[in-house]
């Protein structure tokens, strides 16, 4: 009879291992939202790092969290960094690309509770008289990674944020408009 079981057990495990094994070793994550903004205007709350308490769905995760400022004020070489607890880790967000009222290109660096690079883009585009933003988050995942996003939905969890955030992004730009 254990015998059985750990016959059992053993082919479970090894399914489970074949199917995270057969996982893409790549994500991507798209969410977008129409602001009734104009383009410049909704672009400046991004492409501005010290902007993001205001919108930024992890921010009210650790309102204790420690954060710096490094680089450039805004727009490229403009950088944030962060450690805070478990809900929001620790990491360091630089700006690569910046371009006025239509993109801000993100290279995020996460320390804790994982280390990992990842890439998370703004693409701003007129939309009558408001913006249509699309924000993206992509990167690598390792057979670990890969394991953790099938179990816990990764991708449900990230388009939530990225889906959080819009809103919280638009309710501000839209009040500031």
């Amino acid at each position: 009879m254990l015998k059985k079981v750990l016959i059992t057990v053993a082919l479970l495990v090894a399914g489970f291992a074949a199917v995270v094994a057969l996982q893409p070793s790549t994500f991507h994550v798209e969410r977008a939202a129409t602001i009734s903004a104009p383009p410049a205007a909704v672009f400046a709350h991004v492409d501005d790092l010290h902007k993001w308490e205001a919108w930024s769905p992890w921010a009210k995760l650790d309102p204790a969290a420690k954060v710096g400022y490094e680089g450039a004020a805004a727009g490229k070489g403009a950088a944030f960094t962060w450690a805070g607890n478990d809900k929001v880790g620790e990491g360091r967000m630089t700006i690569v690309e910046s371009r006025p009222a239509e993109l801000v290109d993100i290279k995020v660096d996460f320390v804790k509770p994982f280390q990992g690079t990842n890439s998370s883009a703004f693409i701003f585009k007129p939309a009558g008289e408001g913006t249509a933003v699309t924000w993206s988050m992509s990167g690598h995942q390792n057979f670990f990674e890969k394991a953790m996003c099938l179990v816990m939905n990764g991708k449900k969890m990230i388009g939530n944020s990225l889906d959080d955030g819009l809103a919280n992004l638009k309710a501000v730009a839209e009040k500031k408009a």
